[in-house]
């Protein structure tokens, strides 16, 4: 079975983890967010990428939720005391894996090549293509003015209530060489408990992957990343709150009209199923806890196509 995953954030590099966990990692392909694709010190980070590489590697920081464990801060150190930019957290171990993209992007290798060639030396076997080799960039738009991505979120802790979401690039980006035929030869599409507008959106912001989702002729099913109507971790339900008007399953559902089948919602809404329309409800408990938590999440998803 050929299962394709979209992914971004956290939440997302977990349940792509637990789903490689209970099928074969090689017929798993993740189209991963770069929306959130920052330069940093001269150097490319792709954290969404990098959360799911690190994260299929088995060399994720469980507790802290993204970056490598048993990551050291010198270098961060040093750049602080020359007043260097500092804001955005690097370790010295996640410094490895930018320089190495950095060099390679420079060289005039697309993302993708590079970012094929750091999986298989971490030994990655799932296959992750990023959902565009061109630059696509977040911008979120809030009374206090417009910012990238970076900025809002960990620049200005995202404090401010976003009342919209741009996305630089996207008229012209094209998906990354694999994607559409991923999609195309699928049995299953998936999309992760990412937050709908900035980790998903960007990657249907490529026109012809929206239009790929909706052509589908296999299910699409989206697992919702609010539990209780509450996000685990960021900004996701004051996202929802704001502009889509609330944090009901509707709500998320409504994130992806027409291109999706069914929705995965946790227990706690599972008395606020109004609204749904066509697409059907499927109530588990969602939140990935632990290692068994995310299989049983996982199981759950790909249970669409093995009832």
């Amino acid at each position: 079975m050929k299962i394709v995953i979209l992914s971004g954030g956290v939440g997302g590099a977990r349940f792509v983890r637990g789903v490689a966990e209970v099928v074969e990692p090689a017929d798993v392909t993740v189209i991963g967010n770069v929306g959130d694709d920052v330069e940093v010190l001269g150097m490319h980070v792709s954290p969404d990428l990098d959360s799911i590489l690190y994260a299929l590697a088995g060399l994720n920081d469980e507790a802290r939720g993204w970056g490598r464990s048993g990551e050291t801060w010198q270098t961060l150190e040093t750049v602080a005391a020359l007043g260097g930019e500092a804001w955005f957290s690097l370790g010295d171990r996640d410094l490895g894996l930018h320089l190495v993209r950095t060099q390679a992007l420079h060289a005039g290798q697309p993302l993708s090549a590079v970012t094929a060639r750091i999986a298989t030396a971490l030994g990655v076997q799932t296959r992750l293509l990023p959902a565009t080799d061109d630059r696509l960039r977040t911008w979120i738009d809030t009374a206090a003015g417009e910012f990238p991505f970076q900025e809002w979120f960990v620049g200005r802790g995202h404090r401010d209530e976003a009342e919209g979401v741009r996305f630089e690039g996207a008229e012209s980006a094209q998906p990354a060489p694999g994607v559409l035929e991923a999609i195309d030869a699928a049995n299953l599409l998936l999309i992760a408990p990412s937050n709908p507008y900035v980790s998903v959106e960007p990657i249907l912001a490529v026109t012809a992957i929206r239009e790929a989702l909706a052509q589908r002729r296999v299910p699409c099913v989206a697992i919702s990343p609010l539990i209780g109507g509450r996000a685990v971790k960021g900004p996701a339900d004051r996202m929802l709150a704001r502009i889509a008007g609330g944090t009901s399953p509707r709500h998320v559902a409504g994130c992806y009209a027409g291109l999706i089948d069914s929705l995965v919602l946790d227990e706690a809404d599972a008395d606020d199923l109004d609204g749904l329309g066509e697409v059907r409800p499927i109530v588990a408990h969602t939140l990935m806890s632990d290692a068994g938590a995310r299989r049983r999440l996982a199981e759950t998803a790909l249970g669409v196509v093995r009832a």
